[in-house]
């Protein structure tokens, strides 16, 4: 397949602050690439970086096999994007920002348009002030996705959405890579990812730790069980299971309270078999996954 992204050593240093370093993946045309990490990892440096809006201290980056940062009026010509934040003229309304954005373009078919604001149930007539943030959010994916374009970039693209708008934008993507489109997206919420990508880059404290199938986001996922009882609890009951971890006593003794990786069965049984009279389960924030599975970058490094 052909390689629509490439990055090679790509790095961003702030001074004192934080950035990129040595982020090396490439994104083949056609995929969907989720782009994993806890807030303040580094994605949207590395993204804006890809779109040309910040200057890489070393390193390169390129987008069907033009420069991002020499090229970058080229690069845009085939992307469509969503910035972290997406801001424009607060007077407008919804419609005149997107009717602004789609005439620079030049290439975007009216009925398209219509029908995305119509799936994605926004109301043209507001003006962008008035929008809710998810309503904001709402016309920076009709910008994105209204050209058609070759790349689609996008920053967090669900922050704000409710569920069903969540759901609409999956089958966007899903439609999108159907006709032969590439999307790039960041996100720190891992269901989002596994549902709409074929491979993720996990990025943590400006170092990309891994890039592989989506199906290895098994490997961190877990979830904390509490399983409580009448009368007090051994933690040797769940121990010796697999996949079980950091098992202890808590709540004076009487809940058993434990980290299980991917499948609860095991758990399930063995507090039916020890007449359980409660479980709760939760399963922990982005954050909480990588500090647990990956080591912290040592002070001092990017």
């Amino acid at each position: 397949m052909t390689k629509i992204i490439e990055t090679d050593a790509l790095t961003k240093t702030y001074g004192a602050s934080r950035g990129i370093n040595d982020v090396s993946f490439s994104v083949e045309e056609g995929e969907v690439f989720g782009f994993l990490g806890p807030n303040g990892a580094g994605k949207s440096t590395t993204i804006r970086l890809l779109m040309g809006l910040l200057r890489p201290t070393s390193g390169s980056a390129t987008i069907a096999g033009l420069d991002v940062w020499a090229q970058s009026t080229e690069v845009k010509q085939l992307l469509g994007y969503l910035p972290g934040e997406f801001n424009v003229d607060p007077a407008m309304t919804g419609g005149q920002v997107i009717e602004y954005l789609g005439n620079l373009s030049g290439t975007v078919n009216r009925a398209y348009v219509k029908q995305l604001v119509q799936r994605l149930e926004l109301d043209p007539s507001k003006r962008f002030r008035e929008y809710s943030r998810g309503n904001k959010q709402k016309v920076g994916l009709i910008q994105a996705f209204m050209h058609r374009p070759r790349l689609l970039i996008l920053d967090e693209p669900t922050s704000g959405l409710d569920p069903l708008n969540q759901q609409e934008f999956y089958t966007l993507v899903a439609e999108a890579k159907a006709a032969g489109s590439t999307v790039f997206l960041s996100s720190h919420i891992l269901p989002e990812v596994e549902h709409t990508c074929d491979r993720v880059g996990i990025i943590r404290e400006g170092r990309l730790v891994k890039v592989d199938h989506v199906s290895t986001l098994k490997e961190i996922r877990h979830h904390v069980v509490e399983v409580g009882f009448a009368e007090p609890a051994r933690p040797d009951w769940f121990a010796s299971l697999p996949n079980i971890s950091d098992v202890k006593l808590i709540n004076d003794g009487d809940t058993v309270q434990m980290t299980v990786q991917d499948d609860l069965s095991g758990v399930i049984q063995t507090a039916a078999a020890h007449h359980a009279v409660s479980m709760v389960t939760r399963q922990p924030s982005l954050e909480e996954i990588f500090l647990r599975y990956y080591e912290p970058v040592p002070a001092g490094k990017v």
